[in-house]
């Protein structure tokens, strides 16, 4: 499903932006894509983390077909070394498990997720071993569908701006917030097309 905000943003991004013109312009069929299943969405970030587009894909394949029906409860009945086989750590298996733990116990918060500030999801999704700031920054732009996140932690993200507004790393932080401030409301989208421009497939968790 494609964000609201999405043709609004373009043209505001395309206005203000030179740069993110171009690359809005290279893609001009292309959104983000966003997840309301918030199960999935979670884990499908924490399979990303720290690894390639093409890898987290392959990973998420794999792991997508260990049970019919990827649930919390089903998940918590996986075998350790199942998830391994499809290229998960020990430590990213810990961390899909302690979500499911979650999921179960805390189904009033899920269920009444949209009714909370953006302040208070992540501080709830943080309470989860292994999700961090940067996991609850990907849920709020793929799932929530939060217009205005820009996740300065993100690598690929700060390597993206280097090339684009040729900048070495590491980037300033006054350039950073001159970067974010030109681009409210919209950070969320211009941090997608900035990764865009960096991957032959789009991200998508």
């Amino acid at each position: 499903m494609k964000p609201k905000y999405w043709n609004k943003g373009k043209e505001f991004l395309s206005k203000k932006d030179k740069v993110l013109k171009s690359i809005i312009d290279t893609f001009p069929n292309e959104h983000l894509l966003l997840n309301t299943n918030y199960y999935h969405s979670l884990i499908n970030s924490i399979i990303g983390q720290q690894i390639s587009v093409g890898a987290a894909s392959s990973v998420r394949k794999k792991f997508f077909t260990l049970s019919r029906n990827i649930t919390p409860n089903n998940v918590l009945k996986i075998k350790d070394t199942s998830m391994k086989k499809c290229g998960l750590s020990r430590q990213k298996t810990l961390y899909i498990k302690n979500i499911s733990h979650f999921f179960i116990y805390k189904k009033n918060f899920i269920k009444n997720i949209t009714s909370f500030s953006e302040i208070e999801i992540i501080n709830n999704l943080i309470s989860i071993k292994g999700v961090g700031q940067w996991t609850a920054h990907m849920f709020l732009i793929f799932s929530i569908g939060s217009p205005d996140i820009f996740p300065k932690g993100d690598l690929g993200f700060i390597k993206a701006i280097s090339r684009s507004y040729k900048k070495n790393i590491p980037i300033s932080e006054d350039y950073l917030n001159s970067l974010q401030k030109k681009w409210s409301p919209y950070n969320s989208m211009a941090t997608w097309y900035l990764w865009r421009s960096l991957d032959p497939l789009p991200i998508n968790y």
